[in-house]
């Protein structure tokens, strides 16, 4: 065998070996693989929800999530109506996960005046629903119009994020800034804002990318790292604990959503161009 054919054969090996490495979380076909959360409904007007049972797991009258055809293709569509999540029944650790995003049209009470919204959650664990009623413990890759990329910390996720504070008090990521650690209920506070925008027009399709790998994440919109994130942990009841698994739950927030092209693949370390390490 000649040597040029020699390595083109070894790189088309390689290459194969690598994309077998990619598991696909949607099938293409149905929600197999996949369980649906839906909490209490908000009332007609105003947001008191007191008293009031969630819809429940796996039982999604209205079809809020479901798999319909656009644009050629089977994708995942999100309503919005109701808020809740789908979430993997397998937990990961260790991983790069791929998936596709496009805003949809339509917007839900409480949130029909606001903006678009849905959001990645990662490393999600315990009860359904312990997020404000609809979503599992876990950190937040933000999924919304204008702030994708930011980060959320849920029902007691905790992270690590070098930031600086704006004129208003919000926190912005920033590789040059004090490492600081969001938390519910602390001056901080569990929000950081991304930086840089990435996010492509509204209508568009968007490509998310999320590394995790130990207690460190990286969030990638459109091919633009824009945060990351050390020591992740979340608080029991004796204090904290590293949070390096879970589950991947995806938000329904009040907007029509679409998702493809879900994929995971295992990791043996973060590469180092997303850090800067």
């Amino acid at each position: 065998m000649k040597k040029s054919l020699f390595f083109l054969t070894v790189i088309g090996l390689i290459s194969t070996q690598l994309q077998a490495q990619w598991k696909d979380l949607f099938n293409g076909r149905n929600l197999s693989g996949w369980d649906t959360y839906l909490g209490p409904p908000f009332p007609a007007v105003g947001e008191n929800r007191t008293g009031v049972q969630p819809i429940g797991l796996n039982t999604d009258p209205n079809k809020v999530f479901s798999v319909v055809k656009l644009e050629g293709e089977n994708v995942v569509r999100i309503s919005g109506e109701n808020f809740g999540g789908i979430s993997t029944k397998d937990e990961f650790e260790n991983y790069h996960l791929r998936l596709e995003f496009k805003w949809g049209k339509l917007k839900w009470h409480p949130k029909e005046n606001s903006k678009m919204d849905s959001g990645l959650l990662y490393h999600a664990n315990g009860k359904h629903g312990a997020d404000s009623g609809f979503w599992m413990q876990s950190q937040e890759f933000q999924i919304q119009e204008g702030d994708c990329g930011d980060y959320w910390g849920c029902a007691g996720a905790i992270f690590d994020v070098p930031a600086v504070k704006d004129a208003k008090g919000e926190y912005h990521y920033s590789k040059k800034g004090e490492l600081l650690t969001f938390q519910d209920k602390t001056s901080v506070g569990r929000h950081c804002i991304k930086e840089p925008d990435a996010e492509n027009p509204t209508g568009q399709w968007n490509t998310v990318d999320l590394y995790c790998f130990g207690d460190t994440a990286v969030h990638v919109i459109n091919g633009k790292v824009t945060m990351v994130l050390y020591h992740s942990k979340r608080k029991v009841e004796n204090g904290l604990e590293p949070l390096k698994k879970g589950k991947i739950q995806i938000q329904c927030e009040g907007a029509e959503i679409f998702y493809k092209n879900i994929k995971i693949e295992p990791i043996a370390a973060l590469p180092a161009q997303l850090t800067g390490n």
